[in-house]
């Protein structure tokens, strides 16, 4: 599989399987995109929009892309999650 092809087959307006998905961002996490392709992929895809399941995959595929932590099961009660997405303001959720 070539990410040109998969470019391509995305800026053309067509739906992309959940393996030429999976491709795109194994090649970022790799190291093997490069920021031109990068930036003609998330062209395509906002000009061409994704469906449900093309979301779902791309979403799922990015979760599970990096490292996961896992935390003691006697931690659960006094856990808590900050998350912030940055920019202006630099909102914040806090989830307990």
């Amino acid at each position: 599989m070539r990410i040109v092809d998969v470019i391509i087959k995305k800026r053309d307006g067509k739906e992309l399987t959940d393996e030429e998905i999976k491709f795109v961002i194994k090649e970022l996490v790799d190291g093997r995109l490069e920021s031109s392709q990068l930036g003609a992929m998330l062209m395509a895809w906002y000009f061409n929009g994704m469906n449900a399941r093309e979301l779902s995959v791309l979403t799922n595929t990015m979760t599970h892309s990096g490292d996961t932590l896992s935390w003691p099961d006697e931690w659960k009660p006094v856990l808590v999650d900050k998350h912030s997405t940055g920019g202006v303001g630099d909102k914040i959720s806090l989830v307990s």
